[in-house]
């Protein structure tokens, strides 16, 4: 057994390699050009489906299910897989793109010669999203094998800021191509995407700038070291124990059996990640968003009535924020610590709530609209960046797609449990009523963390034990 841990607080001390260099510029540049091209998909796909092919509302559903529960479901037998592989990752994540990119050529393909059906549609919906979960689970080893833990966080943070730009530009480019051309030859450039995103993967070589590689401790005293993010004599214990693959290159002692996540041990490891006061936050604030998701436009439109060209507006300042947020933070990680930088997510996110649930029709409510997208998406990627860059650098090499696709689906889960609570808190008591009761759930669930951060003086959370 290895432990990990999630630094809550502390200060990063170890020499900072010069950052970014060209392995992690190519895999950036890859996964934006892929995060736009699904961008585009995201509205191409849906109007393909309900225009071309007359989609009732139960296919629309089916549709929004497959292209999601494939990839949540893969995720984690995946990362089991990716965790064991011995081989370069980079090749076959663009075997995942090129996967991808065949798929959705398929549809243009398919339509031109008339046998696209909603049937067949939803199968390569299905696939892609698998192809996805795969993409997903190689994709956080990778970016530990090629980013050194030091600027792990700043990696996450540029990754979430192309998302947010990938939000914003791929809807937009798909309603423009729309306008001029047919939505299934639209779909092509979510193909094109993929196919540059498998190119600039090629030029990935990871294996120069993983900072476990070179740790050497005899893995025969069997000791169980808990790790943190910026404690680096405990980091090189660990990922000795863990068996990071040196012993096979050097010739040295051989490596403990690999002990991949079952059902059980996947269940273990939820909990353990749970009782993190990041993840708790992170979890939480996932929570909100999805009660709110059902509940937001409602009560924009019906409680406070604000016109929808308005709405849509200032709905887009949410990507402003995720970008700002995504750049800002590994800044935030070297001034600040981690610990203090989770804080400063946390109590961001509180804030984005504070003000839209209690206006009324005029400035107070595009104030808050305002607030809300701005501060929740800024705070969100603090956040969310710091948790997923101090789990990276604290995995054990061997662990590393387990635990972020655990990550993952705590997060996923969290947000689709909260869709049905809005809803039915919106059909019982009303739309404001409902943003009412989602503010009181963020402040109980991080306003009482923001004060143990505070009294424990930003300490380390206790070792997750994978």
């Amino acid at each position: 057994m290895t432990s990990t841990t999630l630094a809550g607080g502390g200060e990063q001390t170890s020499a900072s390699p010069v950052f970014p260099d060209r392995p992690f510029r190519a895999l950036w540049a890859a996964t934006g050009l892929s995060q736009v091209g699904s961008a585009v998909s995201n509205v191409t796909i849906p109007m393909c489906a309900a225009v071309t092919l007359g989609a009732s509302a139960l296919e629309m559903t089916s549709l929004a299910v497959v292209e999601v529960l494939p990839s949540l479901l893969i995720r984690l037998p995946a990362a089991a897989w990716s965790d064991g592989l011995r081989r370069p990752r980079a090749p076959m994540m663009a075997a995942c793109n090129l996967v991808q990119a065949a798929i959705m050529g398929a549809v243009p393909l398919l339509w031109w010669f008339g046998v696209l059906h909603i049937v067949l549609l939803l199968v390569l919906a299905a696939v892609a999203s698998a192809a996805l979960g795969v993409y997903s689970a190689l994709a956080s080893p990778l970016l530990v094998q090629i980013v050194p833990k030091a600027h792990l966080v700043e990696a996450n943070g540029k990754i979430s800021a192309t998302r947010s730009i990938a939000d914003i530009s791929g809807p937009a480019l798909g309603g423009a191509l729309l306008a001029r051309v047919a939505a299934p030859y639209v779909v092509l450039v979510d193909a094109l995407s993929f196919l540059a995103s498998a190119a600039l993967l090629t030029r990935v070589r990871p294996g120069t700038t993983d900072d476990r590689a070179d740790d050497r401790t005899d893995d025969r005293a069997g000791t169980k070291a808990g790790l943190t993010a910026d404690q680096d004599d405990a980091a090189k214990t660990n990922a000795a124990n863990a068996g990071t693959g040196t012993e096979e290159a050097t010739g040295g002692t051989s490596k403990p059996p690999k002990q991949r996540l079952g059902a059980a041990a996947n269940l273990r490891l939820a909990l353990a990640m749970a009782r993190q006061s990041g993840v708790r936050a992170m979890v939480a604030v996932a929570f909100v968003n999805g009660v709110t998701s059902p509940v937001l436009v409602l009560f924009l439109v019906r409680s406070v009535h604000m016109r929808p060209s308005l709405i849509g507006t200032l709905l887009a300042l949410g990507a402003v924020g995720g970008v700002t947020g995504g750049m800002l933070v590994g800044r935030a990680q070297k001034r600040l610590g981690p610990g203090r930088t989770l804080a400063l997510g946390t109590a961001v996110s509180l804030l984005s709530l504070a003000l839209l649930p209690f206006t009324t029709a005029g400035p107070s409510a595009m104030a808050g609209l305002v607030l809300l997208e701005l501060a929740g998406s800024f705070g969100g990627t603090l956040l969310v960046a710091t948790v997923f860059g101090n789990l990276q650098a604290a995995a054990p090499k061997d662990r590393i797609a387990q635990v972020m696709a655990m990550a993952f689906v705590l997060l996923q889960a969290a947000s689709l449990i909260g869709v049905p609570v809005g809803g039915a808190l919106a059909i019982a008591f009303g739309t404001r009523w409902a943003m009412i009761a989602a503010f009181a759930v963020m402040a109980a669930a991080l306003g009482p963390q923001l004060v143990r951060w505070a009294l424990t003086r930003w300490a380390p959370d206790p070792p997750i034990t994978v």
